[in-house]
């Protein structure tokens, strides 16, 4: 590969030539088997990430927006309810609101983590709050000891939306285990992704996991019997065989994905952006790796001069997005989250990066700050 080569945000075809084979025989296994929604490798791929992520139940949707949604359906929220939320993630976490017909309540950011402020948390919940979403943004889990203490004391139930953190943990606890239930997305760039869309809803609770199975399913108890209005979002058997060939080796993702963002740390040390400061209290699997900087522009055309990819994860806080104007918020109403927005910027991570394409990003972004 040449040096001066482009080196991307995500590379999904290098992971492809690893697993060729294994990919392969999972997908010739399921048209072996003639049957291709809601059957073997279902059951066991659902078996299996919830074993991984430490939860008792799994329950396979379509894509992770469905995930949140039906979470929210079994968890009872409708029309008049309200669902606190972070004003800095992506799109669909309040759209899953919105599609319940409940009101997206959002929340300020904390300045360090990103992730939902606990402290502007309280000061927005009301009488109409039926749920609050923590997002683990990144792969970086939101503080849930404090955001269970403040929900836990009104019994409002949590909903963590683990999009970007499979795998993550919050102390010694797997994050999507510590509320109600947990949506996870499997949309290709994930650190675990399908070849196309898929979700899957975690649960300790086996009425909350059977709710989930019927709302998926058109509201179907059994063959022909509808006992609730229902949606069709089914996680289908190629995508739940492909994910399993998958399953097998994500901790060494996580693994290398923390490798080179510590490699990142120590490069960009003193460089003039700044890299992730991490708490104590979780462990990070780096989804993204996102710096700040004072020249976010500046920054990213420098990058892409030099063949280097990178993206914004989130340009535009929710609050200010036009679908949301008629909730009535303003410029002002979350400082945290409208400092982060223009300078956040996300570097190339993958586990298949490699140590010397890390370098050439460093010395980009040093030489940008006046480094020979």
């Amino acid at each position: 590969m040449s040096p001066d080569s482009k080196i991307a945000l995500g590379d999904l075809q290098r992971q492809y030539g690893e697993l060729r084979e294994e990919l392969h025989e999972a997908i010739d296994r399921v048209f072996d088997s003639g049957w291709f929604i809601l059957g073997k490798e279902v059951e066991a791929f659902e078996k299996e990430f919830a074993a991984y992520s430490g939860s008792q139940f799994g329950v396979g949707v379509g894509n992770g927006t469905d995930a949140l949604h039906l979470a929210l359906r079994a968890l009872g929220v409708g029309p008049g309810d309200e669902v606190a939320l972070p004003v800095n993630t992506a799109c669909p976490t309040a759209i899953a609101v919105t599609s319940c017909g409940a009101t997206p309540v959002f929340v300020d950011v904390d300045p360090i983590t990103s992730t939902l402020d606990p402290v502007d948390l309280e000061s927005r919940l009301t009488p109409e709050t039926r749920a609050i979403i923590p997002v683990h943004l990144y792969g970086f889990p939101a503080d849930m000891d404090r955001i269970l203490e403040i929900a836990n004391h009104r019994a409002i139930p949590v909903l963590e939306d683990c999009a970007q953190a499979h795998g993550s943990r919050y102390g010694d606890r797997q994050v999507g285990t510590m509320g109600a239930l947990a949506a996870y997305s499997f949309y290709p760039s994930k650190n675990l992704g399908a070849y196309g869309d898929a979700g899957m809803v975690t649960t300790l609770d086996p009425e909350l996991a059977h709710r989930v199975q019927m709302l998926r399913n058109y509201g179907q108890s059994r063959r022909y019997h509808h006992d609730v209005i229902g949606f069709n979002s089914r996680l289908d058997e190629i995508q739940a065989a492909m994910l399993r060939v998958k399953l097998k080796h994500l901790e060494r993702w996580i693994e290398n994905r923390r490798h080179l963002a510590a490699c990142y740390t120590r490069g960009l040390a003193g460089s003039g952006v700044e890299v992730p400061e991490m708490p104590d209290h979780g462990r990070h699997t780096y989804h993204l790796f996102v710096i700040r900087t004072d020249d976010r522009e500046g920054l990213e055309a420098h990058l892409a001069e030099e063949n280097i990819q990178t993206l914004v994860h989130y340009p535009i806080p929710l609050h200010e997005q036009k679908a949301f104007e008629d909730l009535g918020y303003s410029r002002g109403d979350f400082p945290v989250a409208e400092e982060l927005a223009p300078r956040i910027l996300s570097l190339p991570l993958f586990p298949e990066l490699r140590e010397w394409e890390v370098d050439r990003i460093v010395n980009s972004v040093r030489r940008f700050h006046g480094e020979s």
